[in-house]
């Protein structure tokens, strides 16, 4: 019995389409947070430096 309710459920899930969707947007939203970190990271020590600069000579 469980296995016959556990396949209903499985092949229902595979033929739903409706998340597929929201799952790829998922995952462009994460590239995207991914390289805004990466370029964050990146610049971050430049960026920091040329502010301390323009500090120090205020």
């Amino acid at each position: 019995m469980f296995v016959s309710v556990l396949t209903k459920v499985v092949s229902r899930f595979v033929r739903d389409q409706r998340g597929a969707t929201m799952l790829e947007y998922g995952l462009l939203v994460g590239l995207v947070a991914i390289a805004a970190i990466i370029a964050v990271t990146a610049m971050g020590s430049a960026l920091s430096s040329m502010f301390s600069g323009a500090a120090s000579q205020l």
